[in-house]
């Protein structure tokens, strides 16, 4: 920008100007800052306020707004001004001051005074993202032809972009087209429903915006949002096209009940079977011993075979219970003087299907308990004698069964063929190795590839979880993939039901048009959508230490024949954790840096001398400024020496920043970030646990300046636990006393 004009503006309402000194704010912005201009305003949010603001962009050439007012995650549509031509930064003077501090104190104008020198500062190492659009393909690749990917397909279609169906089997329905029928989903909840796959499959081969490939897998994908290449293999030939984004739909397998042999009878006993096999004797027609063909007169329904059991699925596949509700009713409607037995660990039948729960109930001649299977033996006239611990009754029984129904639950299809679940890597499918480069070591995969084939330097699978199921911020972005541009849908991503997967695939089929609508725009996807900014590479200082293209949460970066970066812009959701990841701090965007945080902590007022530790600490913008937010909107007071310095992730964090705090004079440094690990929350996936990982290593750091290194502390919070902050504060703070003040203070 060649002409940087900043205005500040400073709201007085909702308590801000009863709080504070406006004048002595103005003045740390005009003398001590040189704004050229600054104003305040009674209510800066009404539209007489924004017209202030737009006169002084109009009349006055302003083109870098501070706003000092409230929280920047409020009034976004307010305060929105066009972010090609001018940089706004938000100074949170309302609930990270006034609404956690007396009002007319030293120490609360302190605040006021170091979050607006920090807010200018900010500004003024920003600048206005470079417009970078491009041109896209408006087709979506769906892989998988089952119920999901159809349903993905139709919505695509529906909303005007093109679909294209890969489906390794010779025909589209998948599992669907195997079940023999479904289960209610709408009063009086006691009939069974017809498939409705059929209709799904003639919509899909009637529709002339979908493309169909059935018999082909996948050869390679490669490329970014917007621009992926697919090479498909059909037939022995190959045939390359470009789509814009990836909808995976690629389904589900039953758990192979084979280790079940000596528990439950599986191979053993003929009239052992798994609840698929089940929907197979019910498409005959008649439900009969698989054995001799006899007509059941006796079913046992074993719920959690194999399940809820950590040798086998540690999960709930959540769907069985109603599996096997709906197949006692095929036993009944096949005999009616048939019975059936459910015996259940619990049952689950969520929403609406909790109603066919108790419609079954009514039934006289399905009988359901809660219980544990001791044995099952085989008579000699091919009957199954199942020994129950029933555990409503308190009381052992025998139940002789003609045939005995394993409800094995459901795998994810991102596992091969052969893997356990229990087999997996922690995100991988493929066996990690450890280079050693000049910078340390790194962890690289060497990766077993079997479905997508992405061209991806972190390795040519979707990173999974430890169950096999896709890597994603599982509660706000629930079909994401650690992939930008590629998104998970139906029982791919957890276990899930007909109807669910349906549900699911049309969210899929949104956020894959709008990740290609906003790729189009030069605009990052969740979670800071509509981000124009881009990370900015000077590969001429690089070292090639890889760093960045390891650490990376979403595959941005490849490497060319040096090991140089390679980037691949469109995949990047703007977090920032290359740009703490790098030694040389060649990374940056033009409106966050590392100079930028750098400046900021420097702009601080730093004490110069008393008994109270001074405490700067880095948050993030997804959990912790609203954390910091609600416990202001509460009005609970916090302690009044720390200052709050927002990062889009803690996944930026440079080390760079931890000398720069403490040689500083500054006392402690707090990290307060998403909660990662088994159940983390981080809403750049591995941002958290990244910068956990390098402030391990900030001993080193610290060391160098003769200063402990429990000075430096990484907090994990929730949203939802903004009340636990003013003990977190205090807790630090109290720590901090014990090593008394930092020998830097006063340099």
């Amino acid at each position: 920008m060649a002409d940087n004009k900043i205005g500040v503006y400073i709201c007085t309402d909702c308590g801000i100007g009863d709080s504070l000194d406006i004048e002595a704010l103005e003045k740390v912005a005009k003398s001590e800052l040189r704004a050229p201009v600054c104003k305040s305003h009674p209510f800066l949010c009404s539209d007489d306020g924004v017209q202030v603001i737009r006169d002084d962009i109009k009349n006055e050439g302003v083109n870098k707004i501070v706003i000092a007012a409230c929280s920047a995650r409020v009034n976004t549509d307010v305060f929105d001004f066009d972010q090609y031509l001018y940089v706004t930064e938000r100074v949170n003077l309302r609930e990270h001051v006034v609404w956690t501090q007396p009002p007319k104190t030293e120490p609360t104008q302190a605040i006021a005074g170091d979050n607006l020198r920090m807010g200018i500062t900010r500004i003024s190492k920003s600048e206005v993202p470079i417009p970078k659009t491009t041109d896209v393909e408006r087709s979506i690749l769906v892989v998988g032809g089952g119920n999901a990917g159809l349903t993905a397909a139709l919505e695509v279609t529906g909303a005007g972009y093109k679909a294209v169906i890969v489906e390794k089997s010779p025909a589209l329905g998948g599992w669907a087209k195997k079940f023999y029928k479904s289960y209610p989903v709408k009063p009086p909840f006691n009939q069974l429903l017809s498939p409705t796959i059929d209709n799904k499959v003639k919509a899909v081969e009637g529709n002339s915006n979908i493309k169909v490939h059935v018999n082909s897998t996948i050869e390679q994908i490669e490329g970014e949002p917007g621009m992926f290449d697919v090479k498909l293999k059909k037939d022995g030939a190959e045939e390359v096209f470009r789509v814009g984004a990836i909808i995976m739909a690629t389904g589900w397998k039953p758990y192979d009940a084979s280790p079940l042999s000596e528990t439950y009878g599986y191979g053993r006993f003929k009239n052992v079977v798994t609840n698929m096999e089940m929907e197979e004797l019910a498409l005959k027609g008649k439900i009969a011993r698989p054995s001799d063909g006899k007509p059941a007169q006796s079913v046992v329904f074993l719920q959690c075979a194999g399940q809820r059991d950590e040798k086998h699925i540690p999960y709930c596949s959540v769907v069985c219970c109603n599996v096997s509700l709906k197949q006692a009713k095929y036993v009944r409607e096949s005999n009616a003087e048939a019975g059936a037995y459910i015996i259940y660990k619990d049952m689950r039948t969520p929403g609406i299907y909790e109603s066919f729960y108790k419609a079954t109930q009514d039934d006289p001649g399905i009988y359901l308990t809660k219980g544990e299977v001791r044995g099952i033996e085989e008579a000699p006239d091919g009957s199954l004698l199942v020994d129950i611990d029933n555990q409503l009754l308190g009381q052992d029984v025998r139940i002789k069964a003609d045939i005995v129904v394993l409800a094995t639950g459901m795998v994810s299809n991102m596992i091969p063929d052969g893997m356990a679940v229990n087999d997996l890597t922690p995100e991988y499918v493929g066996e990690w190795v450890v280079r050693k480069t000049q910078d340390g070591e790194i962890q690289e995969l060497n990766p077993t590839p079997w479905t997508l084939k992405l061209k991806y330097r972190q390795g040519p699978e979707i990173p999974h979880l430890k169950y096999g199921f896709p890597d994603s911020h599982f509660i706000c972005f629930p079909y994401e993939t650690r992939r930008t541009g590629i998104y998970a849908a139906g029982a791919v991503r957890h276990p899930m039901d007909g109807l669910q997967s349906s549900n699911d695939a049309t969210g899929a089929a949104l956020k894959a048009i709008q990740c290609v609508e906003l790729t189009a725009q030069g605009k990052a996807v969740h979670p800071r959508a509509g981000d124009a900014t881009f990370p900015e590479f000077r590969l001429e200082s690089c070292t090639q230490c890889r760093r960045c293209t390891v650490e990376c949460p979403f595959g941005v970066l490849d490497e060319d024949e040096k090991g140089t970066p390679k980037e691949h812009p469109y995949r990047c959701r703007r977090c920032g954790t290359c740009m703490g990841a790098c030694p040389q701090r060649i990374i940056s965007f033009r409106n966050y840096s590392v100079d930028m945080v750098s400046a900021m902590l420097k702009s601080l007022d730093v004490p110069s001398e008393g008994e109270e530790p001074f405490v700067v600490a880095l948050i993030c913008e997804n959990d912790a400024y609203p954390a910091l937010d609600m416990a202001g909107i509460n009005r609970m007071q916090l302690n009044p020496n720390y200052r709050f310095i927002s990062l889009r992730c803690l996944g930026g964090t440079n080390l760079v920043w931890v000398t720069d705090a403490l040689s500083r004079g500054i006392d402690g440094l707090m990290l307060i970030g998403c909660k990662y690990g088994d159940d983390y929350q981080c809403h750049f996936i591995k941002g958290s646990q990244m910068a956990s990982e390098r402030m391990s290593k900030v001993q080193e750091t610290l060391g160098r300046l003769n200063l402990e290194a429990e000075r430096v502390q990484q907090v994990q919070l929730a949203i939802n636990e903004w009340d636990q902050l003013p003990k977190i504060l205090e807790d630090f703070s109290e720590k901090l006393k014990g090593f008394g003040p930092n020998p830097f203070k006063g340099f």
